[in-house]
């Protein structure tokens, strides 16, 4: 019985450790890139979460597919290495009220 609580006392630290270093990964800073590694980022995994100043983020797409039901997409714009407003996908909004 010791053995198993010896087990025990090595594990239960060894996985909150490895849980919250999970936790503590950041996201990718389009800052960071150039705009071609941005977009092809987008392009590669389809929707990703992106950090674009110290305190902004957003999920961009790289086709409407990536959209929730009922929404759709915007031109996305971000900072790069290389550029203020590189296009490196898109984001989903809601459709525009009015348009036919």
């Amino acid at each position: 019985m010791k053995s198993a609580r010896f087990v025990i006392a090595l594990l239960v630290p060894a996985c909150a450790a490895f849980a919250s270093a999970a936790l503590a990964q950041s996201r990718p800073d389009t800052r960071k890139m150039d705009c071609g590694g941005a977009r092809k980022l987008v392009a590669a995994r389809g929707a990703v979460v992106l950090s674009t100043s110290d305190n902004a983020y957003d999920r961009y797409v790289w086709t409407q597919a990536s959209c929730p039901r009922g929404e759709e997409t915007t031109p996305a714009y971000a900072p790069t290495k290389d550029f203020t407003g590189c296009h490196i996908g898109y984001t989903c909004a809601p459709p525009k009220t009015g348009r036919r």
